[in-house]
């Protein structure tokens, strides 16, 4: 079956099974902190004005995403063996990128769900303890029941999250907007506009960084099943989670249009705040009775993220430690694996009790830093299914490599903006 194929009657329904997994995970990973907090408030200050900019980066983003998961089906191996293969800096680049955007990434994520946390079960818990209940949770869970409790746990919570909130955006849309006629949003082309563009499309589905992860998890799906999947099932799998997640974001953005927009109401920076905001958003729209389904969901949707996100990056960066240094890549056995597990644990701790005042620093912080690293990630993902020791029937169509191009082009394009707005745009 060559690589553009798609999922035809000899496809067992079985193999669709056994391989879906990793695209629901990167879903999972995607639908949190980029959806809840940005594409709502990208709603509530602009309305639809910044639509372009979610499908956009969507768009763009997508081949970068795509060529992981297609490298994996068509060698066997992770996406991060390729990148070793293209020479010991394009592996080293990846190691310094995770490791850097890892900590503060995982901070962050664990920040907003103890945010949510303390709004649903512990009303003025701090962030600190928010945090560090959230993040031993997750340990705990990877380590007792590893790659089968990350699939099973994330598959139900984003079914869960789906349900609600298409119901709540059903609800809103009868509702109709709140903004009065003739409202005008704030301009989108000064320094704070840009600022926010890049802040919103940096984490929009999620950073590149984590375009390896599914390659990652495939390799463990495949342990589990025993199931080697061809090139259509894992693009169905991988397609499935992509366009579920990049959907989603425009639900957020039309709730915040629709609830938020014109109404004056901004979500707040500081976590328990916002916490606040969100179910609010939910509530007005479908009434108080949904109060705590909602809270619920949104809680499992930033907890599922959380989750992976700890999974996603200890298992990048010991891969990538290992590709650099040309170890054995058995993380079960390997002490390092949860050495950079526990560190994860703890520098999230140190952040989110010491160095960061409010949510919203960080997460623009994190973002901004995932947006400017993005190019970088872009080149080496375009190389590495281009490289001679890819298979010659797996390389990605010619409308594929001049989606990456031109994706490499946005996404270097907006970086150089921002650098420009924080100089020359007043």
């Amino acid at each position: 079956m060559d690589a553009e194929s798609i999922i035809t009657a000899g496809d067992s329904r079985s193999g669709i099974r056994k391989t879906l997994g990793p695209g629901i995970l990167l879903a999972g990973a995607a639908i949190g902190a980029s959806h809840i907090v940005q594409s709502t408030k990208a709603g509530a200050l602009y309305g639809f004005g910044l639509i372009w900019a979610i499908v956009l980066v969507n768009l763009f983003k997508y081949p970068f995403f795509e060529f992981c998961r297609r490298y994996t089906a068509a060698t066997g191996e992770t996406a991060i063996e390729g990148y070793r293969r293209l020479g010991k800096p394009s592996a080293i680049c990846y190691l310094a990128i995770s490791t850097v955007t890892g900590y503060i990434n995982i901070a962050a994520v664990t920040a907003v769900t103890a945010a949510l946390a303390s709004q649903l079960f512990f009303p003025g818990l701090s962030m600190f303890w928010g945090s560090a209940i959230i993040a031993l949770v997750c340990v705990a869970i990877l380590a007792i029941g590893h790659y089968p409790a990350l699939d099973t746990v994330s598959k139900w919570i984003v079914a869960i999250l789906a349900f609600s909130t298409l119901i709540a955006f059903v609800a809103a849309v009868i509702h109709g907007s709140n903004a009065p006629p003739g409202f005008q949003p704030p301009p989108m082309w000064d320094r704070a506009g840009i600022a926010f563009i890049i802040v919103l499309m940096g984490w929009m589905p999620t950073p590149i960084d984590a375009a390896a992860w599914p390659s990652l998890w495939a390799v463990e799906r495949k342990k589990q099943t025993g199931h080697t999947p061809t090139m259509a099932e894992a693009s169905f799998d991988f397609n499935f989670g992509y366009i579920f997640s990049a959907v989603l974001a425009l639900v957020f953005l039309g709730l915040g249009t629709l609830v938020m927009f014109g109404t004056g109401e901004v979500p707040a920076p500081e976590g328990a705040t916002f916490a606040r905001q969100f179910v609010a958003l939910y509530t007005n729209t479908l009434g108080n009775w949904s109060h705590y389904f909602i809270t619920a969901a949104a809680f499992s949707c930033m907890f599922s993220t959380a989750l992976t996100v700890f999974d996603g990056y200890t298992r990048a960066v010991h891969s990538s430690f290992c590709a650099v240094f040309r170890r054995t890549n058995a993380h079960r056995e390997d002490k390092f694996y949860w050495a950079l597990m526990i560190s994860f644990f703890a520098f999230t701790l140190v952040i989110t009790g010491c160095l960061m005042r409010t949510m919203g620093g960080l997460l623009d912080f994190a973002t901004i830093v995932a947006f400017l690293t993005a190019p970088i990630l872009a080149i080496i993902n375009h190389r590495v299914v281009h490289a001679d020791f890819m298979p010659a029937e797996a390389k990605p169509p010619r409308w594929l490599w001049l989606l990456s191009i031109l994706g490499i082009v946005f996404l270097t394009g907006f970086s150089l903006l921002y650098i420009a707005s924080r100089f020359f745009i007043m």
